[in-house]
Protein backbone atom coordinates (compact mmCIF):
# COMPACT_ATOMS: atom_id res chain seq x y z
CA UNK A 1 0.00 0.00 0.00
CA UNK A 2 0.96 3.49 -1.05
CA UNK A 3 0.87 6.55 1.69
CA UNK A 4 -0.85 9.52 -0.67
CA UNK A 5 -0.30 12.48 -0.35
CA UNK A 6 -3.32 14.90 2.08
CA UNK A 7 -5.36 16.18 -0.48
CA UNK A 8 -5.08 19.66 1.35
CA UNK A 9 -1.28 19.35 1.87
CA UNK A 10 1.31 20.43 -1.01
CA UNK A 11 4.67 18.21 -0.81
CA UNK A 12 7.82 19.45 -2.54
CA UNK A 13 11.22 17.72 -2.53
CA UNK A 14 14.47 19.40 -4.41
CA UNK A 15 18.02 18.44 -4.27
CA UNK A 16 20.24 21.46 -3.28
CA UNK A 17 24.13 20.98 -4.24
CA UNK A 18 24.72 23.09 -1.48
CA UNK A 19 25.48 21.98 2.21
CA UNK A 20 22.59 22.12 5.08
CA UNK A 21 24.46 25.03 6.69
CA UNK A 22 24.16 27.15 3.91
CA UNK A 23 20.46 26.09 3.19
CA UNK A 24 19.68 26.69 6.69
CA UNK A 25 21.01 29.99 6.64
CA UNK A 26 18.95 31.00 3.17
CA UNK A 27 15.84 29.87 5.04
CA UNK A 28 16.18 31.19 8.46
CA UNK A 29 18.08 34.65 7.92
CA UNK A 30 15.70 37.62 7.01
CA UNK A 31 18.37 39.08 4.87
CA UNK A 32 18.23 35.83 2.62
CA UNK A 33 14.99 35.26 3.18
CA UNK A 34 13.87 38.35 1.70
CA UNK A 35 15.98 37.44 -1.49
CA UNK A 36 14.14 34.12 -2.62
CA UNK A 37 10.55 34.27 -0.90
CA UNK A 38 9.09 37.01 1.15
CA UNK A 39 10.55 40.11 3.39
CA UNK A 40 10.30 39.23 7.45
CA UNK A 41 11.85 38.83 10.73
CA UNK A 42 12.01 35.25 10.48
CA UNK A 43 14.13 32.99 13.28
CA UNK A 44 14.43 29.82 14.16
CA UNK A 45 13.17 30.14 17.76
CA UNK A 46 10.49 28.37 18.62
CA UNK A 47 7.25 30.52 19.66
CA UNK A 48 8.92 33.23 17.60
CA UNK A 49 6.06 35.53 15.75
CA UNK A 50 7.02 36.95 12.96
CA UNK A 51 5.29 38.45 9.33
CA UNK A 52 6.21 37.58 5.61
CA UNK A 53 5.67 40.42 2.96
CA UNK A 54 3.61 38.45 0.33
CA UNK A 55 3.34 41.83 -1.83
CA UNK A 56 -0.02 41.99 -3.26
CA UNK A 57 -1.24 39.34 -0.39
CA UNK A 58 -0.17 41.60 2.45
CA UNK A 59 1.55 40.48 5.48
CA UNK A 60 1.39 37.08 6.76
CA UNK A 61 1.19 36.27 10.17
CA UNK A 62 3.51 33.32 11.68
CA UNK A 63 4.43 31.67 14.30
CA UNK A 64 7.79 29.26 14.53
CA UNK A 65 6.63 25.90 15.91
CA UNK A 66 9.32 23.35 15.40
CA UNK A 67 13.09 23.80 15.53
CA UNK A 68 16.12 21.67 14.46
CA UNK A 69 19.16 23.57 13.34
CA UNK A 70 20.05 22.59 9.97
CA UNK A 71 16.96 19.71 9.94
CA UNK A 72 13.77 20.94 10.43
CA UNK A 73 11.92 24.69 10.35
CA UNK A 74 7.81 24.74 11.11
CA UNK A 75 6.14 27.53 11.06
CA UNK A 76 2.15 28.81 11.20
CA UNK A 77 1.62 29.99 8.26
CA UNK A 78 -0.98 33.34 7.41
CA UNK A 79 -2.82 32.86 10.93
CA UNK A 80 -6.25 33.66 10.84
CA UNK A 81 -7.01 33.37 6.90
CA UNK A 82 -5.37 30.22 5.99
CA UNK A 83 -3.93 28.94 8.77
CA UNK A 84 -1.60 26.92 7.34
CA UNK A 85 1.24 25.05 8.24
CA UNK A 86 5.14 25.48 6.50
CA UNK A 87 7.43 22.31 7.01
CA UNK A 88 10.96 22.81 5.67
CA UNK A 89 13.09 19.32 6.69
CA UNK A 90 16.95 19.45 5.54
CA UNK A 91 18.54 16.18 4.78
CA UNK A 92 22.62 16.06 4.02
CA UNK A 93 22.84 14.00 0.35
CA UNK A 94 26.28 13.42 -1.13
CA UNK A 95 27.75 17.10 -1.04
CA UNK A 96 24.55 18.48 -1.17
CA UNK A 97 20.70 18.84 0.59
CA UNK A 98 18.12 17.09 -0.14
CA UNK A 99 15.05 20.06 0.86
CA UNK A 100 11.40 19.05 1.33
CA UNK A 101 8.49 21.23 1.76
CA UNK A 102 5.52 20.39 3.03
CA UNK A 103 2.78 23.29 2.98
CA UNK A 104 -0.42 21.76 5.15
CA UNK A 105 -4.01 21.88 6.39
CA UNK A 106 -5.49 24.52 3.40
CA UNK A 107 -9.32 24.46 4.00
CA UNK A 108 -10.85 22.70 1.13
CA UNK A 109 -14.28 23.35 2.31
CA UNK A 110 -13.50 27.35 1.80
CA UNK A 111 -13.26 28.58 -1.64
CA UNK A 112 -9.84 31.05 -0.42
CA UNK A 113 -8.70 27.56 0.69
CA UNK A 114 -9.22 26.10 -2.58
CA UNK A 115 -7.73 29.12 -4.55
CA UNK A 116 -4.65 29.25 -2.67
CA UNK A 117 -3.91 25.49 -2.99
CA UNK A 118 -4.00 25.74 -6.33
CA UNK A 119 -2.17 29.18 -6.59
CA UNK A 120 0.77 27.86 -3.98
CA UNK A 121 0.77 24.63 -6.15
CA UNK A 122 2.13 26.42 -8.70
CA UNK A 123 3.83 28.73 -7.33
CA UNK A 124 6.07 27.00 -4.60
CA UNK A 125 8.50 25.49 -7.74
CA UNK A 126 9.31 28.75 -8.63
CA UNK A 127 9.81 30.03 -5.14
CA UNK A 128 12.23 26.76 -5.31
CA UNK A 129 14.02 28.02 -8.17
CA UNK A 130 14.39 31.18 -6.33
CA UNK A 131 15.97 29.78 -3.59
CA UNK A 132 18.58 27.77 -5.49
CA UNK A 133 19.79 30.45 -7.94
CA UNK A 134 20.31 32.51 -4.43
CA UNK A 135 22.40 29.53 -2.89
CA UNK A 136 24.02 28.97 -6.33
CA UNK A 137 24.77 32.69 -6.63
CA UNK A 138 26.06 33.26 -2.93
CA UNK A 139 28.05 30.09 -3.30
Amino acid sequence: MTDKPAADTIDLARFLPHPPAAVWAALTDPALHARWWAAGDIKPVVGHRFTLDMGNWGEQPCEVTEVEPERLLAYRFAEGTLDTTITWRLAPEGRGTRLFLTHAGFDLDSPMGRKAIEGMGEGWPHVLDGLAALLDETA
